[in-house]
């Protein structure tokens, strides 16, 4: 069983041990230092034997999948999120601060001006499903070239809009490293399939970071910060499914 099936296997498992409340595992700090430590070791592992700008397969256009499933939030209720769909998203503008020299403000057209990228690629679900989708978006890396990141920066956190649990810590958030936030097909994607981003898929603007699983591909972004550490945001691991229970780096 290749990487990829192992980490649909083992996301599939995880989510059936939360949802039946068998979670108990998950709330043993040993447990939990070991499972931190094997993930590390995975990372630095795939790190040292890839080259950092491999690119994850790309598709032919003919098979782009007929049916392309939405995951997560399909339609956010948040009123200002409503407010801006209702109006187009003609006042939707993406933020890009933090640790950053020169931090911006960005509408839709003008993120629609930046250096783009075409790619179609497969979306693989930790749930154990995958689709193909034709992705058209800004490149983060020279975004990030024109913000200017400050040298203690490390990850770029992405803010959006939905809220998928009550309470303060219920806002979607999800974080990368440099080296993904760098690489050629990590693209900030405004069209899918050669029209505009459906809501169900995360419109105006959602994360595509293809050598990752399908959580990490935040929707509905609204603002990336820059940060040195997740110790000052919700639940510490640099995510909202992080903070309950799955793995940081995702990568397949």
């Amino acid at each position: 069983m290749n990487r990829r099936n192992w980490l649909r296997a083992a996301g599939a498992a995880t989510i059936g041990l939360w949802v039946g409340a068998c979670d108990r595992l998950t709330r043993n700090p040993k447990f939990m230092g070991f499972i931190g430590s094997a993930e590390n070791l995975s990372r630095q592992a795939q790190r040292a034997v890839t080259n950092r700008d491999a690119l994850a397969r790309e598709f032919p256009a003919r098979m782009i999948s007929p049916d392309f499933r939405a995951n997560g939030t399909r339609s956010p209720t948040d009123a200002g999120y409503i407010a801006l769909r209702d109006a187009g998203f003609a006042g939707y503008r993406l933020v890009i601060d933090g640790l950053v020299e020169r931090p911006l403000s960005l509408s839709l057209a003008e993120l629609r001006a930046a250096p783009a990228r075409t790619q179609i690629t497969r979306h693989d679900c930790v749930e154990g499903w995958s689709s193909i989708g034709k992705w058209t978006g800004a490149r983060l890396g020279p975004l990030l070239e024109r913000a200017g990141l400050q040298p203690q920066a490390r990850y770029l956190v992405f803010h959006c809009a939905d809220t998928l649990a009550p309470g303060p810590d219920g806002r979607y958030y999800e974080s990368i490293d440099l080296v993904d936030a760098r690489h050629p097909q990590t693209i900030l994607a405004y069209d899918m399939n050669d029209a505009p981003l459906p809501v169900a898929h995360g419109a105006p603007v959602r994360l595509r970071v293809e050598r990752q699983l399908g959580y990490k591909h935040a929707k509905y972004v609204m603002r990336i910060e820059a940060v040195e550490s997740f110790a000052h945001l919700h639940g510490g691991k640099g995510g909202f499914w992080e903070d309950r229970g799955y793995e940081w780096y995702a990568g397949i």
